[in-house]
């Protein structure tokens, strides 16, 4: 119960953040150039490091390969380089848009074309099946909403996937990983028996929804799913820290009510952008959303996308990616509606 406590009684923290960090955004003019700087350059060191652990078994650092095959960089053991990059991606492309309006910064725009294309191969070789879903589930949603850079943003994305199937075939471990081994983790039995993702998965899923149905309201607490998952377990999958998935997590250890608020800003994202795509398509309008809100809301997208496995919700690395873009966003607002 102390676990509880520590990760629900504070989470409001994670507003403040999003909230300090628009007025600092106002406060300071530069602030927002230098972000974007700061990004591109981890952005850019990743993309060195993982290209040379890939190509000579070790990074800068002397980390090898995990499992051989899997890159890393600088995250050595903790694989989240994928997660990271794909996480990040939209944010790091809607501040070039919104900096690069002027157009006349022609290195600029070689390099980070350069660094794009390279950063969503790295997301693939990286072996996250999930960063590599998300990497392409924000880049078909920009290229549809996007007005200014729709084009380049389309070449750039069609460019990294040809790089992928490359990499996919002088990789032959990346076939096993992204191909068999999907198709194995949705038939894992003999009778080939349809999962959610995997037998693992789906019964983690099971014993949260077992959970949800005695804890209704409130659910078992947060970061308890772990400790009430013994009671509740269809099989010796059943159990783990959370049940990855974020809405699973959410009904199961807070509660419908909780679930219900984060579902509904996903609703409210899909709304926004549906009507945006509408207006845009019947030429009544250029949209309800600019370009850089339009990346902003593709961070959000991947974020509360519900039909995925994903990390906790209550974990820091995830509030940290969630709220980001929204005092990016509140920002933004705010801007556009002083013009």
């Amino acid at each position: 119960k102390v676990l509880s406590l520590k990760n629900s009684f504070f989470y409001f923290r994670f507003g403040i953040f999003s909230l300090c960090f628009w007025y600092l955004l106002e406060k300071e003019l530069n602030l927002i150039r230098n972000l974007f700087y700061s990004i591109l350059i981890c952005f850019s060191s990743l993309v060195i490091d993982g290209y040379i652990q890939y190509i000579f078994g070790k990074n800068l650092f002397g980390y090898e390969l995990y499992n051989k095959y899997r890159v890393s960089s600088f995250f050595g053991s903790e694989l989240i380089l994928g997660s990271y990059l794909a996480r990040l991606f939209p944010i790091l492309f809607g501040l070039f848009v919104f900096l690069d309006r002027s157009k006349k910064n022609k290195f600029l725009l070689f390099f980070v074309t350069f660094l794009f294309i390279l950063t969503e191969g790295l997301i693939f070789l990286s072996g996250e099946r999930l960063a590599l879903f998300f990497m392409n589930l924000s880049a078909i949603y920009i290229i549809l909403m996007i007005k200014e850079y729709r084009i380049y943003r389309f070449w750039t994305y069609f460019t990294s996937l040809i790089l992928i199937i490359f990499l996919l075939n002088i990789y032959p471990n990346a076939k096993e990983r992204f191909v068999d081994q999907t198709i194995y983790d949705f038939t894992r039995n003999k009778d080939e028996k349809l999962y959610i993702f995997s037998k693992p998965h789906t019964d983690m899923y099971i014993t949260a929804y077992r959970i949800f149905l005695d804890n209704k309201f409130f659910g078992v607490g947060p970061r308890q799913f772990r400790n009430s998952c013994d009671k509740y377990s269809v099989s010796e999958y059943s159990c783990e820290t959370h049940p990855h998935n974020t809405y699973m997590e959410l009904m199961s250890e807070s509660g419908i009510f909780a679930f219900l608020m984060v579902l509904t800003l996903f609703i409210l994202v899909c709304f926004l952008s549906l009507k945006h795509l509408f207006l845009k398509l019947t030429g009544k309008k250029n949209g309800i959303i600019n370009d850089f809100e339009v990346c902003l809301l593709s961070s959000l997208i991947i974020s509360l996308w519900p039909f995925s496995p994903s990390g906790s919700f209550f974990n820091n690395w995830m509030s940290i990616v969630y709220y980001f873009p929204v005092g990016l966003l509140l920002w933004q607002r705010s801007i556009r509606k002083l013009q």
